[in-house]
């Protein structure tokens, strides 16, 4: 699915409403009736007090359609309409019109002073002030009014966006003056704001509504962010041919785990083994052995000279895909192994966890990892080595810059997971849930992507895919454990199901 800035919606509307063809109230019209539906369902009881909120423009139109269409329903809605500057929007003006005296609304324009509405915590508030147009924050008498929405024990549902939300960067934005809904209703695809940890507050739930805006100019239209659904990543898995062999779904190469860290690698290594590799061969310090051959007795092990931690570089010539960082440590002997193993690696590596955190201090490095690496990163560890970033939205841009003039892809781990190619274009995952926030998950990733490399699947196909699966794994976990209960292992346990949903 892919995701537009705020500017280009505009113009899927006016696209549509030219080559559909129709007019642009009727547009309104549709996703009001695609609103007011959503609304109905969540709330309905017609007995539950409604107040809207409508600004000047479209948004407000929307929220004057939504409140008409909920009145026909039996609800009892009350109105506010700002209308501050005598100028509403063409469609905004139509669907005032429309309201004309009609049971069970009553209604306020206002144009001077606000006397705000008693709200209770059996009210819902609709919010139609401002929509994804807005580019600076609010202020004045709208900053005052959404203060007064966040204010109130009432329930919020946001039309499209919370108003003063912006679509994309918020850098700069107000907090106190955006409204903090607990609904968001977006309108046929989703803003990229949605997808930043602390845009939540704001947003709450969101649900995207399909209101018919043009398939073929959403097909023709560039962007470079996507949000990826089952369809896009199943068509990519392999299939297996019936004579084929071990050797045919390469060799992995896993560098981790150091003293009282041995838990690292074996989780790296199962998730690895769990995800189809031939051949697995596990880089261990000396007191690490026994612990994983015991735990992985599928995956053979190659010892370092070292008593507990990674200190060579170690021949990867015989295998297809390097791993590293998960458990490794940061002593001076490792970050030296690590820059050697670089150094000297031809092969797609997965930079993960202590590794990312040494190359923190030889940033230089980066750009001599092998083509086709992948980095995973999650948000401090990415500001080890792009710097300290303000937001999520910055935090992406940073990413983005590091995956181009490093040349590799980077997954940026959190709730909406994005992989992010050398070209710019990023990839926000959907499966996952907050039961993954636990230790070791990260290393169970480390193990899935090895797999995919070694197995020849390209950077960015092994990335998007082995990033679905991981979180589609994380799911089925908190399906069968609950998401407090649930571990690491637990994830590793339940990629066959999700490999096996995916072959399905």
């Amino acid at each position: 699915m892919k995701i537009f800035p705020t500017t280009s919606i505009k113009q899927l509307d006016a696209y549509t409403i030219e080559n559909e063809p129709i007019d642009s109230i009727d547009l309104m019209e549709r996703a009001a009736n695609s609103l007011a539906k959503a609304i109905a369902e969540r709330w309905d009881d017609v007995d539950t007090p409604f107040v809207v909120f409508a600004g000047p423009g479209n948004n407000g139109g929307d929220a004057l359609a939504v409140a008409r269409l909920l009145a026909g329903q039996g609800y009892s809605i009350e109105v506010y309409l700002f209308n501050t500057k005598g100028q509403l929007s063409p469609d905004c003006e139509a669907n005032k019109e429309r309201l004309g005296g009609l049971a069970g609304i009553v209604f306020h324009e206002i144009t001077s002073q606000f006397v705000p509405p008693q709200l209770t915590e059996d009210h819902v508030v609709i919010d139609g002030l401002f929509g994804s147009g807005l580019n600076k924050p609010l202020s004045g008498g709208f900053a005052a009014v959404v203060k007064y929405i966040n204010a109130s024990p009432a329930k919020v549902v946001a039309i499209d966006i919370p108003s003063g939300l912006m679509g994309e960067d918020n850098s700069y934005n107000v907090a106190s003056c955006i409204v903090r809904a607990d609904v968001t209703l977006t309108l046929q695809l989703p803003k990229l704001a949605f997808l930043f940890a602390e845009n939540a507050p704001y947003v709450g739930e969101w649900e995207r509504l399909d209101i018919g805006l043009s398939e073929e100019a959403i097909d023709e239209m560039t962007t470079d962010y996507y949000l990826t659904e089952p369809d896009d990543v199943n068509w990519r898995l392999k299939t297996r041919d019936k004579f084929a062999h071990k050797g045919n779904f390469g060799r992995a190469l896993l560098i981790a785990g150091s003293q009282g860290m041995a838990g690292a690698s074996v989780l790296a290594a199962k998730a690895c083994l769990r995800s189809g590799v031939g051949l697995l061969t596990v880089h261990v310090p000396f007191c690490n052995n026994f612990i994983v051959q015991t735990a992985v007795p599928e995956a053979m092990t190659e010892i370092d000279f070292s008593e507990t931690c990674f200190s060579g570089a170690t021949d990867t010539d015989d295998y297809q895909a390097v791993g590293i960082g998960p458990g490794l440590g940061k002593s001076p002997e490792t970050e030296n192994a690590l820059i050697d193993q670089i150094e000297s690696c031809q092969v797609p590596m997965v930079v993960d966890a202590d590794a990312l955190n040494l190359l923190g201090e030889h940033r230089s490095y980066l750009g001599h990892l092998p083509k086709g690496s992948i980095l995973t990163p999650h948000p401090k560890e990415l500001e080890r080595l792009v710097g300290k970033c303000q937001n999520s939205y910055e935090r992406l841009m940073k990413a983005r810059e590091l995956a181009r003039t490093a040349d590799v892809h980077i997954v940026l781990k959190g709730a909406y997971s994005a992989v992010i190619s050398p070209s710019g274009q990023c990839w926000f995952n959907t499966t996952g849930n907050p039961g993954m926030a636990t230790g070791g998950s990260g290393d169970v990733l480390t193990g899935v992507l090895l797999a995919l490399l070694a197995q020849g699947y390209d950077a960015e196909t092994a990335a998007r895919l082995g990033v679905y699966v991981h979180g589609l794994a994380g799911d089925i976990a908190a399906r069968k454990q609950g998401e407090i209960g649930m571990t690491a292992g637990d994830i590793v346990a339940s990629l066959p199901m999700a490999w096996r949903m995916m072959e399905g």
